[in-house]
């Protein structure tokens, strides 16, 4: 599903560049789950941004399902995002002028799907992560954790292929972290890839995988 080839990722300083990724070689399978692991400032949320196509500041080969991403040009990137990437941010990203509700609805817009079948899809993920009580509040008006709830909610709904997860639980108790990671091994089992990058053990002892970062360089 992913083909990485020499990729890299620097930026200019006044002492000349700094690299965040060194010479990045690596394929994931279809159907894989993966962690990335690595002291902080290794290269991790970096890499993942580049795999949901959020970052085009880079050089090298990426393979996206069978399309060259380094070829596409802004739109074109943009679109395969929207089609088959779901991706949780550590910073949730919520849209602040949107109700919970809606902001579950967003992923569903990009799809050619029919209104009731949109709004059952968001019912059904309101009950799954037990805020339907909470699908009129502003993201400002919830809790860290909830938000993050809302964030997961929002990255599964529309069951996309490729799930992009930064620290999914890091704003959660251990009971609904452990509950996240339940679903992730269920939405795994039913075909979706995932890549998670997590400072825990706990987390990655969940997927089938482990790389590890240190310096921008896989090790």
């Amino acid at each position: 599903m992913i083909r990485l080839k020499d990729l890299e990722k620097s930026y200019k300083t006044g002492a000349g560049r700094t690299w965040v990724l060194r010479r990045i070689t690596l394929d994931i399978g279809e159907g894989d789950f993966v962690t990335i692991m690595g002291p902080s400032g290794a290269g991790k949320s970096t890499l993942l941004a580049i795999l949901g196509m959020l970052d085009g500041d880079w050089t090298g080969e990426y393979q996206l399902l069978d399309q060259a991403v380094h070829q596409l040009p802004g739109k074109g990137r943009v679109e395969l995002n929207k089609k088959h990437v779901g991706f949780v941010f550590q910073q949730f990203h919520l849209l602040d002028d949107l109700t919970v509700q809606e902001n579950l609805e967003v992923p569903l817009s990009y799809r050619d799907l029919p209104g009731a079948q949109r709004k059952a899809l968001v019912a059904d993920a309101l009950d799954r992560f037990q805020i339907v009580g909470k699908k009129d509040l502003f993201p400002s008006q919830l809790s860290g954790g909830q938000q993050q709830l809302v964030a997961v909610a929002r990255a599964v709904i529309a069951k996309p292929k490729l799930l992009l997860a930064d620290e999914p639980t890091g704003n959660l108790h251990t009971s609904q972290g452990d509950e996240i990671m339940a679903l992730f091994r269920e939405l795994n089992r039913q075909g979706t890839t995932i890549v998670q990058v997590t400072h825990s053990e706990r987390n990655a002892a969940h997927g089938s995988r482990i790389i590890n970062l240190k310096d921008g360089w896989l090790v």
